[in-house]
């Protein structure tokens, strides 16, 4: 009596193994959504699919296979695929704070001073220690100047001309 109900409980709990693989499975997959790296997700198909096998009868170590195999595999697939087609250049960044400021256009709000004509120039509402590029003259106050680079908490500008570039005069 006793080897019959230990067989039973034994059978019924191989039967009943894919659905731990489906909560685990669908738990990793919720808690993705509060991760910032996109890891877990892979791990929750996998539990899946371990639970698809363990559904149509295959014992506990083909269904941990099953959920190995196919975790691996989609992680191995998603880092190549990510790091070929989502490749993270300086051209394709978003350039925000100090890196926007090269090319932009500002205000002279304090003429060049001392040695090193060092002025103030005003851009998107901050003041600015500036200096003129090598080769341009002293910085005159209200006049635009552009951004050329920026050095520690200084920006080296350059006067901007009133004239047309050659493209838009060509007509």
């Amino acid at each position: 009596m006793l080897l019959l109900a230990r067989n039973f409980w034994k059978k019924t709990m191989d039967q009943l193994v894919w659905i731990g693989w489906l909560i685990l499975g669908i738990g990793l997959i919720i808690a993705e959504v509060f991760t910032l790296g996109f890891f877990l997700l892979w791990f929750g198909i996998g539990a899946l699919a371990a639970a698809l096998a363990g559904m149509l009868g295959a014992p506990f170590i083909v269904q941990f296979v099953v959920f190995a195999v196919v975790s691996v595999a989609l992680t191995a697939m998603s880092r190549t695929i990510f790091a070929k087609y989502l490749s993270h250049s300086e051209e394709d960044t978003v350039k925000m704070g100090m890196d926007a400021l090269p090319g932009q256009i500002g205000t002279v709000t304090s003429a060049s001073k001392g040695a090193l004509n060092e002025g103030a120039v005003k851009v998107y509402g901050s003041t600015w220690t500036a200096f003129p590029i090598d080769g341009e003259s002293e910085l005159v106050e209200g006049e635009k100047v552009e951004v050329v680079s920026i050095k520690g908490s200084s920006i080296y500008v350059r006067r901007v001309t009133n004239e047309l570039p050659e493209w838009r005069g060509e007509q």
